[in-house]
C-alpha cells in the first residue's frame, strides 16, 4: 500500500466576458392609486424583466411544445418558455422612462465578480500534484 499527498489549486478562466440586460415595463398597466405608484411599480417590473433576460443568457430558456392534429388540421398548438436560476453581482446600469408609458433598466453582469463570489464560496478546485510515499 502507498501513502499518498494530494496538492490541489484552484481554476480560472482565461477570458470574463460581461453581459449586458434590458428590461421593460409598461406604466400605464401597472397596480396603484396614482401616477407615482405606477411609476414606481414599473421601475420595479422592469428591473425583474432585465434580471429574467440575464438569467436567459446564463441558464439558457426551458421550451416546452406541444400540438395535436386531427384529420390532418392542427387543432391546437401551444409553446411555453421558462427560466429559472440565481443573478448574483448584476449592477443596474441606467434605469429611465422611455417616451410617455414604459420604463426600462439596464444591468450589467461582470462574470469576473460572478467568478469571484463563486470561488469565495464553492472553491473550485483541481488536481496540482501527488506524491507517493
Amino acid at each position: 500500500m502507498f501513502d499518498k499527498h494530494v496538492e490541489w489549486e484552484t481554476v480560472e478562466p482565461d477570458e470574463y466576458p460581461v453581459l449586458t440586460a434590458v428590461g421593460y415595463a409598461p406604466i400605464a398597466s401597472q397596480h396603484g392609486g396614482s401616477d407615482s405608484e405606477k411609476n414606481i411599480m414599473a421601475m420595479k417590473a422592469s428591473k425583474l424583466d432585465a434580471y429574467r433576460e440575464l438569467a436567459e443568457q446564463v441558464y439558457g430558456q426551458r421550451i416546452n411544445g406541444q400540438q395535436s392534429l386531427a384529420n390532418m388540421v392542427i387543432n391546437n398548438a401551444q409553446l411555453q418558455a421558462s427560466v429559472e436560476g440565481v443573478i448574483r453581482g448584476a449592477k443596474v446600469v441606467k434605469a429611465y422612462p422611455v417616451g410617455e408609458d414604459t420604463y426600462a433598466t439596464e444591468l450589467e453582469l461582470d462574470m469576473q465578480q460572478v467568478y469571484n463570489i463563486y470561488v469565495s464560496t464553492a472553491r473550485p478546485q483541481r488536481l496540482k500534484t501527488v506524491k507517493y510515499y
